[in-house]
């Protein structure tokens, strides 16, 4: 049986056995003219009066976009907002690149983000998350932290979220309120709203909003400095846009979960011996910190004792920012990596990532398939796949010719599940949105 993972740029094709269970959701097809539906829903948004409306020709206007690491079409929802905004001078916008804890973009990939006339009109910045002078204290969350904020959106008129919705792996489902918290919040923050306990609470998982702390902060801090528009977006595989989602925030992030919900979130009957992934192809897949996602997808479907094989081709490296390489070196196993992020007095940069991945590993074994160097894999406690179809080969060998395999050509874009319940994960996520 041959299948496509999607896999940096141009995919990655596998022949594997016919008995192979592909795991994807019907693949919408993309908006007949997305321009004349970004723009509709710009007009007629969901809750909220026509943007137009709401804007006046005084304003200051922030406009939140996510980063590199996502593939939202910033090109096309930045270029759309400022021109239903042509009353307003180009000189009141500012653009905010939600980067969180990621490195800053360079001009020469905002111009691949947001074309060179957005680039060389309008004033871009980066968050900068560790720099207090470029941020605002505005009180104390429930969480046990100061709330700091990117000092031009709070000090902005009329603020803008855009984003992509898609399943997250411990907030639920991206996009609307995570465009601002952790998108453009300080360090501090972000600390706490990926602290262990946070990040190992059963309810922080793929595609549950119900009591999911990391989704309740995420809105406890947005309602603190509330965006007054949200613009977000739905994706296909082959990153078309399926549907828009605009207006009120809460209310227009909602219906675009459930939207998401209802395509992405797949039943299995079964666990399998081996579950082969993608990390969703570029831009999701340039480093290795992303493709724990990937590895988290598979964790839900993966035997206990089983193989994850992660597909991620990694064209950034591990990456360059953080810590996340660094935390490996500080214990022998996954298992005394978790004890150690979860003793209260632990506090790295980035080692919520690396305690997602730990989770996966001690459960079952991982292999990935990238362009890093062995020396790089085996760095991170994982194990190297030269070859996926000759890795399965060796597997045979230890779970017999009655191996099990499922397959997530989409990657983390695609959430299975079972009903069951399993250390760290909640049960019946269809039922919790």
């Amino acid at each position: 049986m041959e299948t496509t993972l999607l896999y940096g740029k141009n995919g990655l094709s596998l022949n594997l056995p016919d008995s192979a269970f592909i795991v994807e959701p019907n693949n919408l097809p993309g908006l007949e003219n997305d321009e004349t539906a970004i723009k509709a829903a710009l007009s007629s948004p969901i809750g909220t009066p026509p943007l137009k409306e709401m804007v006046k020709p005084t304003d200051t206007v922030a406009i939140i976009i996510s980063d590199i690491t996502r593939p939202t079409p910033n090109h096309k929802l930045v270029p759309l907002l400022i021109q239903e905004l042509s009353h307003v001078p180009l000189g009141n916008f500012v653009i905010i690149n939600g980067t969180g804890t990621h490195r800053d973009q360079t001009r020469e990939e905002f111009v691949r983000m947001l074309g060179e006339w957005v680039v060389d009109n309008i004033r871009i910045i980066n968050n900068q998350c560790h720099d207090k002078e470029t941020l605002v204290n505005l009180g104390r969350s429930k969480f046990g932290c100061d709330v700091y904020l990117n000092k031009d959106y709070v000090e902005a008129d009329f603020r803008i979220v855009t984003g992509f919705i898609e399943p997250h792996f411990f907030a639920g489902f991206s996009g609307g309120p995570k465009g601002i918290m952790p998108g453009i919040a300080g360090i501090e923050t972000i600390m706490t709203f990926h602290n262990a306990r946070m990040i190992g609470d059963p309810r922080s998982t793929w595609g549950n909003m119900e009591d999911n702390p990391v989704q309740e902060m995420t809105r406890e801090i947005n309602r603190m400095c509330k965006p007054n528009f949200m613009l977000n977006v739905t994706l296909n595989r082959e990153k078309e846009i399926t549907s828009v989602f605009a207006g009120e925030l809460y209310e227009a992030h909602d219906k675009g979960c459930a939207f998401v919900k209802e395509h992405a979130m797949i039943q299995c009957e079964k666990r399998f011996d081996i579950v082969i992934t993608s990390n969703s192809g570029y831009p999701l897949d340039q480093n290795l910190y992303q493709a724990v996602k990937g590895m988290s997808a598979a964790h839900k479907i993966v035997k206990e004792g089983g193989a994850i094989i992660v597909a991620s081709e990694c064209s950034d490296g591990l990456p360059d920012h953080g810590n996340y390489s660094k935390i490996f070196g500080l214990a022998k196993t996954p298992e005394t990596l978790l004890e150690m992020i979860n003793d209260p007095e632990f506090k790295m940069f980035d080692q919520w990532q690396v305690q997602k991945q730990a989770v996966a590993q001690v459960w079952a074994d991982v292999y990935v398939f990238s362009e890093l160097t062995d020396e790089q894999v085996q760095g991170a406690m994982l194990q190297p796949s030269h070859d996926i179809e000759k890795t399965l080969g060796t597997l045979y060998e230890k779970y017999g010719s009655e191996m099990s395999i499922a397959v997530l050509p989409l990657g983390p874009l695609t959430i299975p599940y079972v009903e069951e319940k399993i250390p760290g994960e909640v049960s019946g996520l269809a039922k919790n949105l």
